[in-house]
């Protein structure tokens, strides 16, 4: 099987990917929103972003991924007690799931063959400690946003259905992209992204070039292209696994808490949310960069991503919300 093109390979898209790298460093931040046309390397980020990162290590035939044995849910039955390194998961959810694909349900065949009462798990079990994948996120259906909010705020799955009562982990980074011109996102699942980006196909001819040149190499002279990449996105996975070690070391002075508080409320964002989010990827970002303290500039630098999507509408003002929460920074924080 083809392996997922390099990460480092992918031309532009900084916003994007930067969003990503911060999301791998501290999952708290809570998934990444990229909205933008079609064929502009979305999946292909997540999907690369996730072939990057360290495998990590589970129980063989634990069907969440549970790290050690005594972490594995009583139902499940699991053959060995062997602990295997595994690829980050990467899952996606079709927009056709059933309610039971996503969380799980009765195991049908076991129930009629064997006469055993069974939980067979959805994507929500095989995505734990990994990413779920949402192509056109805005055209999900209604019940299954709601699962979706009740699991990404509790970190549990819960089932209670056919006699059945099941619980298991469920934490992942939630990932979605989308088409806003297909239909907007309900604004209960557009909270619970931490950081949302656009996306826009290149303008620049020579942008466009490379981008040809390096799918035309990935696509015709695999092995070479890899070996090519594998050093620069080798750099990258180090990057982030120093990151996680630094990140709870990383300073954050009062002014900077308070510089949080006054760019959302001179936003007029709703909750809390806005605030907690920025502190938590400024202090990705510092630490992905190698400094030991928070500063106004790590601030300027993910503001957009951080707050953009959890802005009120203003009918009479024509700009965009990136370019407004741009606007309120410079009024702000100079």
């Amino acid at each position: 099987m083809t392996s997922p093109f390099p990460f480092s390979a992918i031309v532009g898209q900084t916003a994007m990917k930067q969003a990503m790298i911060l999301t791998a460093i501290d999952p708290g931040i809570g998934g990444v929103l990229v909205f933008g046309d079609r064929g502009t390397g979305k999946s292909t980020a997540v999907r690369a972003l996730a072939a990057l990162l360290p495998p990590i290590m589970a129980v063989e035939g634990c069907p969440v991924n549970s790290a050690r044995v005594a972490d594995c849910p009583e139902w499940a039955e699991i053959g060995s007690k062997k602990v295997i390194s595994r690829p980050t998961p990467v899952i996606d959810l079709p927009l056709g799931a059933t309610e039971d694909r996503v969380v799980g349900a009765l195991d049908i065949e076991r129930a009629l063959t064997r006469g055993e009462k069974a939980f067979e798990p959805g994507l929500l079990a095989r995505a734990n400690r990994g990413y779920l994948y949402i192509d056109e996120v805005n055209l999900l259906e209604d019940h299954i946003v709601d699962l979706l909010l009740d699991v990404a705020q509790s970190g549990e799955n819960v089932v209670e259905r056919e006699g059945l009562s099941i619980r298991h982990p469920a934490r992942f980074v939630l990932v979605g992209s989308g088409n806003p011109e297909e239909g907007e996102l309900r604004p209960q699942l557009l909270d619970r992204f931490g950081l949302s980006v656009e996306v826009r196909s290149p303008t620049d001819i020579e942008e466009r070039v490379e981008v040809i040149r390096r799918r035309d190499s990935f696509e015709s002279d695999n092995a070479t292209f890899m070996k090519r990449w594998r050093s620069a996105d080798t750099k990258i996975r180090k990057r982030i696994l120093t990151a996680r070690e630094g990140l709870p070391k990383i300073v954050t002075p009062e002014p900077i808490l308070r510089d949080c508080a006054e760019l959302c409320m001179a936003l007029g964002s709703d909750g809390l949310r806005g605030e907690l989010t920025l502190l938590r990827t400024a202090r990705a970002l510092a630490a992905y960069e190698g400094d030991t303290t928070l500063t106004r500039d790590h601030l300027r630098n993910i503001a957009p991503s951080a707050l953009s999507h959890r802005l009120r509408r203003d009918p009479l003002d024509e700009a965009g919300s990136g370019a407004r929460v741009a606007r309120t920074v410079a009024d702000v924080l100079g």
